[in-house]
């Protein structure tokens, strides 16, 4: 049997999105999580360049970037597969991903690190991006149809971490009356046991998030 290990932090969704993926396909792996502020050896020598997780190691080769990750695991391993087989259907799935890792979540993200004019001005460009996704989903349960695809995935951490922001400065993007239907997908995707199952714990994350963007107001 092959040796799967992923190296991963408990809070991240980076690596949160290899763990649904694995899951989604039953593959058996050891999860490594690493202390970023003592990074080991193995994941210093399993990722030189970034030295940033998560990072897969199977049999030994180490694969790196979330969203590379993922189409190595799905080429890799068929079962209930994240992309689509047509290849158009691929290239506007594999678009969408890096859509939502390129564009959606840095303006997201940046909200939250924000105040004042800043954040507000933020935030409508955070709806601007949205929008588009919206669009994307209509007639549709997931982005990938009726099934988990890759770009819920990539997406899926707006499920759940967005909450977080609500809780820690009361900021809400995705609403039910500008985002019905992203609304509806985030409760859906949030609901399927493999993903509701590994969430990490509200209690834990909304400190350490809530010094993130301490830390962030302060440069």
């Amino acid at each position: 049997m092959a040796e799967v290990k992923l190296l991963r932090s408990w809070s991240s969704p980076f690596g949160l999105r290899i763990v649904w993926a694995l899951q989604l396909k039953g593959i058996p792996y050891e999860a490594i999580y690493e202390d970023l502020s003592n990074k080991s050896p193995l994941l210093l020598q399993s990722n030189p360049i970034h030295k940033k997780i998560p990072v897969l190691l199977h049999n030994g080769n180490a694969v790196v970037e979330s969203l590379i990750i993922l189409e190595y695991v799905d080429e890799t391993w068929k079962e209930n597969p994240l992309l689509p087989e047509d290849p158009l259907e691929r290239a506007t799935a594999r678009f969408w991903a890096r859509y939502c890792d390129e564009t959606v979540s840095p303006s997201i993200w940046e909200s939250f690190t924000k105040e004042g004019k800043e954040q507000e001005e933020g935030i409508v460009k955070a709806k601007e991006n949205l929008k588009y996704l919206e669009e994307e989903l209509k007639g549709k349960k997931f982005f990938g149809g009726e099934k988990i695809g890759i770009v819920d995935i990539a997406l899926g951490w707006l499920a759940y971490y967005e909450s977080l922001f609500e809780d820690i400065v009361g900021m809400k993007v995705v609403t039910k009356e500008e985002f019905p239907l992203l609304s509806a997908w985030a409760a859906t995707f949030a609901d399927v046991p493999i993903i509701k199952d590994n969430w990490p714990s509200k209690d834990k994350l909304i400190p350490k998030f809530q010094a993130i963007r301490d830390s962030s107001l302060k440069k």
